[in-house]
């Protein structure tokens, strides 16, 4: 069965001053879907989910919530809660009243808040902590109980603004396990914003990718890493190498003066294009069977792979590969053709590309983390 639009944006803009922070942006969220906007500070990921929690008013456009227009209808009157980076919980109160808060406040009879705050206990598996003060609990467990505190009263929405940020690596790749498996449980819409890319494409049924107040691309997150729209996207999730290219005709693209077969269709005969190749999607072989041919300039052990850095015709390609190579070899690359992506030029182009300043910037930062441990 389809599923039906719970958050329509039409048409949305928002200027704060002078600055356009949402910039006529239409979007539609289905039901029970997480869904993640994703982007750099500043792009207008916040502003979107504050337009929907009612704090923010749009200068223009239209907010729907099942297909009523609620403009106007004030923040704690929308079946929509959110959860802060802050959890903002209450330091006077212990697990349970912090829980029980909302249900309090809309003057829900005891016995039912007694029985609603246990499933909520067991839901973010914090049985037995009912009287715990909240200012004993470690930040997963903080991070629960907010979580917990914004469900109770069922919402259709649950809005969340980057409310793993102050974890630490581990914990915050358990609680990412943990979100997704409520959501699940609970059947209700997340919108979750965040400008980690990992994050974004390991939790979500839909990714939103933004940049200046627009949106870039709208997909499941295997589409959004496989089949970038533009140079922005290509290069804000994961490593790409950009390359420019001459599309000669259907599924035959032309790079650095060679012919690759490609599975794209539908450009013009010989339309300039980018072309992203993914640095795991490369084969390193020896130089006489490489479709191209280059001197590595570079190897960084990773842990789990390699990363190689080829200079071919003066452009730095990225090469990711669990086999080890030495500094100076000339090497090949071959290029399978579903590895190739063909795309569109666009504001973008050439802003994004190769690896030319890759070592120089690891190096930049080693001396800037040695100066502030100074």
């Amino acid at each position: 069965m389809k599923k039906k639009n719970v958050v329509d944006l039409k048409n949305i803009t928002v200027k704060f001053d002078d600055d356009v922070v949402l910039d006529d942006m239409n979007l539609s969220i289905k039901d029970g879907e997480f869904v993640t906007l994703l982007g750099a500070s500043g792009c207008g990921k916040t502003t979107t989910l504050r337009i929907i929690a009612g704090f923010v008013q749009p200068d223009s456009g239209d907010v729907l919530f099942e297909g009523e227009r609620i403009n106007e209808v004030p923040a704690h009157k929308r079946s929509v809660n959110t959860i802060f980076q802050k959890y903002a919980l209450f330091p006077n109160y212990n697990v349970y009243d912090n829980i029980a808060f909302g249900l309090r406040i809309s003057k829900v009879p005891e016995p039912i808040i007694k029985e609603r705050v246990a499933e909520m206990l067991k839901l973010v598996n914090l049985e037995g902590f009912e009287k715990r003060s909240v200012d004993k609990l470690s930040g997963g467990q903080q991070q629960r109980v907010a979580i917990a505190r914004a469900v109770i009263n069922r919402p259709k929405v649950l809005l969340l603004d980057e409310p793993l940020a102050a974890l630490d690596a581990k914990l915050r790749k358990d609680m990412q396990n943990e979100l997704k498996n409520i959501q699940r449980q609970l059947g209700i819409t997340f919108v979750f914003v965040t400008h980690d890319q990992e994050e974004a494409l390991s939790m979500s049924d839909t990714v939103i990718v933004m940049n200046e107040g627009k949106i870039q691309q709208i997909g499941t997150p295997i589409d959004i890493y496989n089949e970038p729209q533009n140079a922005f996207v290509a290069d804000f999730i994961g490593e790409s190498n950009i390359l420019d290219g001459i599309m000669k005709e259907d599924f035959k693209v032309c790079l650095d003066g060679c012919d690759f077969d490609c599975l794209d269709k539908g450009f013009a005969k010989n339309e300039p294009v980018d072309v992203v190749i993914r640095p795991e999607d490369v084969d390193i072989v020896p130089e006489e069977k490489g479709m191209l041919t280059g001197e590595i300039t570079s190897v960084t052990f990773r842990g789990v792979h390699f990363e190689i850095i080829i200079d071919v015709q003066n452009f730095k390609w990225m090469i990711q590969t669990t086999d080890e190579h030495k500094v100076g070899e000339k090497v090949g690359l071959f290029i399978e053709p579903d590895a190739i992506h063909v795309m569109k030029k666009s504001k973008y182009s050439g802003q994004f590309g190769d690896y030319s300043s890759y070592s120089d910037e690891i190096d930049e930062l080693s001396i800037v983390e040695e100066s502030d441990d100074e």
